[in-house]
């Protein structure tokens, strides 16, 4: 669709086209993290028992993801400058849909290992570029909100592929119905490219719009950093603060999202689809995970909205970890599913608040970068405790202890 086209459309809407950019994104975070990444923890079951897979090695293929998220994150804000996030969602996306579909094709680890590697690069420069996005269409009291929309695409995503994974599985040959799966996927994700490459724009002024609550409220975030704007991001420790704590969000969280359906099935003795409707469920209740909280950290501060979410995510993984009756364990899902995607939509609206918006692409690049690498260690160090151990319960202690190390971090964390 032209700009022409698009600007026509801006018009007749009765509503900013700002929201038209979040629905975009929902489908592009559902595309490249939801299916790019989240749907592996349905699917890991049945891929460790068809390719003989160990503990370890799940959780290697797990960090192999993340290792390409990190390699993406580390350039993906200034390709986001130079080429557009317009554009770079859409290559990034068509490169996740045909890794995925790769995927399908692996007859051994090194093989899924590479491939879930490579998607990990496309799922990161998207992912980076759709968020980014949102200081440009928002004004600052409405980030929080249009962030935490955009990734309830990770609970629909969460909460599709529990009852479809499942499904595909029954229909074909027993452990062999993730390929199919998987190849499906891949050809939703790219589908979902070519409508966000419609849909997408840069910057509001290239339709002749102002950003959303733009009459309601002066853009104060650009005034506020006027005067530190010499300062490059790189020099600002705040940057490295924030980023500390979405490290330990992506060290814990990602424990909970890749072992919980394996764990549930080979130590409580759950069938796949028992399992998989826990998961439908985090996907559920995960939603609106985004736009609760997001709103919650515009009315009430970044600082209290990281510590509510903590909190929340510490004492699920104590409950899942204490191995106390199954209602427990739904209380662990309930907890976490809540609460789910609420850091990363914090996480936007906090650094948008301390950067003017044409820096936050690269602003959230650091921070992501930083988020990456716990997200890398996680899965291969929780995989290798359980391996010692013979279960996840430590593990998951370990993410309620980093949980906690959260909450004490974002007490301090200062206002802009």
């Amino acid at each position: 669709m032209s700009i022409k086209s698009i600007n026509n459309l801006s018009h007749k809407i009765p509503f900013h086209y700002g929201w038209i950019i979040v629905f975009s994104g929902i489908l592009g975070i559902l595309a490249c993290l939801g299916f790019g990444r989240f749907a592996f923890g349905m699917l890991l079951p049945s891929i460790g028992e068809s390719l003989n897979l160990t503990y370890s090695q799940m959780g290697f293929i797990s960090t192999g993801n993340f290792i390409g998220y990190l390699i993406s994150v580390l350039v993906s804000g200034l390709w986001a400058i130079r080429i557009g996030a317009r554009k770079l969602v859409f290559v990034s996306l068509i490169s996740v849909g045909f890794t995925m579909i790769l995927s399908s094709m692996a007859e051994n680890f090194l093989h899924l290992l590479m491939m879930c590697t490579l998607t990990g690069i496309g799922s990161g420069a998207s992912n980076v570029a759709i968020m980014s996005l949102v200081s440009s269409w928002f004004t600052k009291k409405l980030r929080g909100l249009a962030a935490g929309l955009i990734v309830t695409g990770n609970g629909f995503a969460i909460l599709f592929s529990g009852k479809f994974i499942p499904f595909i599985n029954e229909l074909s040959e027993p452990f062999q119905g993730w390929r199919l799966a998987w190849v499906i996927l891949g050809l939703i994700v790219i589908l979902i490219a070519f409508i966000c490459f419609v849909f997408l724009r840069n910057k509001p002024d290239e339709i002749g719009l102002k950003s959303a609550g733009f009459k309601a409220e002066k853009d104060l975030n650009n005034t506020a950093v006027e005067k530190t704007k010499e300062q490059g991001i790189y020099k600002r420790w705040i940057i490295y603060y924030i980023g500390i704590i979405y490290f330990l969000y992506g060290y814990t969280y990602v424990i909970y999202i890749t072992f919980i359906v394996t764990a549930v099935i080979n130590e409580r003795g759950f069938s796949e689809i028992m399992a998989g409707n826990l998961w439908s469920i985090i996907g559920f209740l995960s939603i609106m995970s985004g736009p609760v909280f997001g709103s919650i950290s515009d009315k009430y501060g970044r600082r209290a909205g990281l510590i509510i979410v903590f909190v929340f995510q510490m004492f699920a993984y104590l409950l899942i970890a204490s191995e106390l009756p199954d209602v427990f364990l739904y209380l662990s899902i309930g907890l976490f599913g809540l609460v789910a995607w609420s850091i990363p939509s914090i996480m936007l609206a906090t650094v948008s608040d301390y950067v003017k918006s044409d820096k936050v692409a690269a602003a959230f690049g650091i921070i992501t970068f930083i988020f990456t690498i716990g997200q890398i260690m996680g899965p291969t160090v929780a995989g290798t405790l359980a391996e010692l151990s013979g279960s996840f319960s430590s593990s998951f202690y370990m993410a309620a202890a980093l949980a906690g190390l959260a909450v004490i971090l974002s007490t301090f964390l200062k206002k802009p």
